[in-house]
């Protein structure tokens, strides 16, 4: 009964970290169950489907499992879930191409590539900022991707933007596009020597602008020892450090 009441409560105040979810399941575990008057748990699991993150961030799972957690016990009975120190867990995000691409019309990422005033653009604009629109990332094998886009210049108008990166993680919080190459196919040739100057900047603006620290989860930090592409979906495994469960400080 203990564990159900604890699995009911981590439940709902998970839930809080995400605008929306499809499915968030929790599982306390405890043996033998009367440690819980004590606020011992020997494990946390967390796993979520579909989430939404600050409206328009999507991840299609996250989860993360500790080891023993140290709880004050009668807070579960006010309906909250209390933590008596920070605990860490293991983690895995898992992102879609489509969500990633859905990313860049949220206006926490678009800040970043309106008015770009980098001087190798502004050289090409007669000075004036320059703003890239209709981004697409296409995931690829071995951490690779393919990123597309568009920008106006003074003396031409929707020009295609098209190179290839490698992923990496710096930091373990922020997601860095190395080894640029601008990739011509799709490219007209009448615009390619242009288009690659643009391209090239571009992987400039995009490199580190990802920091996971931006997403703010209440009482959560996210950071991570390694991501792979796999498919259409890409994997993040790290950990979280929790500070404190979502509205229970």
């Amino acid at each position: 009964m203990g564990e159900q009441v604890l699995n009911a409560v981590a439940n709902q105040s998970i839930r809080h970290l995400f605008t929306s979810s499809e499915a968030i399941d929790v599982q306390i575990r405890c043996f033998p169950s009367s440690k819980l008057l004590q606020g011992s748990i020997d494990s946390f699991k967390m796993q979520g489907r579909n989430l939404v993150i600050r409206r328009d961030f999507h991840v299609e799972e996250m989860s993360f499992t500790t080891d023993a957690v140290s709880i004050d016990p009668a807070s579960a009975l006010s309906g909250q879930l209390r933590l008596k120190q920070p605990t860490q867990a293991v983690a895995q995000v898992i992102l879609t191409e489509e969500g990633i691409n859905k990313a860049f019309g949220a206006d926490l990422v678009r800040q970043h590539l309106v008015n770009v005033e980098m001087e190798a653009l502004t050289n090409l604009s007669g000075g004036e900022p320059v703003s890239f629109r209709d981004v697409h990332i296409t995931l690829m094998p071995e951490n690779q991707v393919h990123i597309g886009a568009k920008v106006d210049l003074p003396n031409r108008k929707d020009l295609p933007i098209s190179l290839r990166s490698m992923i990496a993680v710096e930091k373990r919080r922020q997601i860095r596009f190395q080894n640029a190459e601008f990739d011509p196919e799709g490219v007209p040739d009448e615009g390619r020597s242009l288009s690659k100057i643009v391209s090239l900047a571009f992987a400039e603006v995009l490199d580190g602008m990802v920091d996971l620290d931006r997403f703010d989860l209440d009482g959560v930090m996210v950071r991570i020892n390694r991501l792979e592409t796999h498919g259409k979906k890409l994997v993040f495994t790290g950990y979280a450090q929790i500070d404190h469960f979502p509205g229970s400080r």
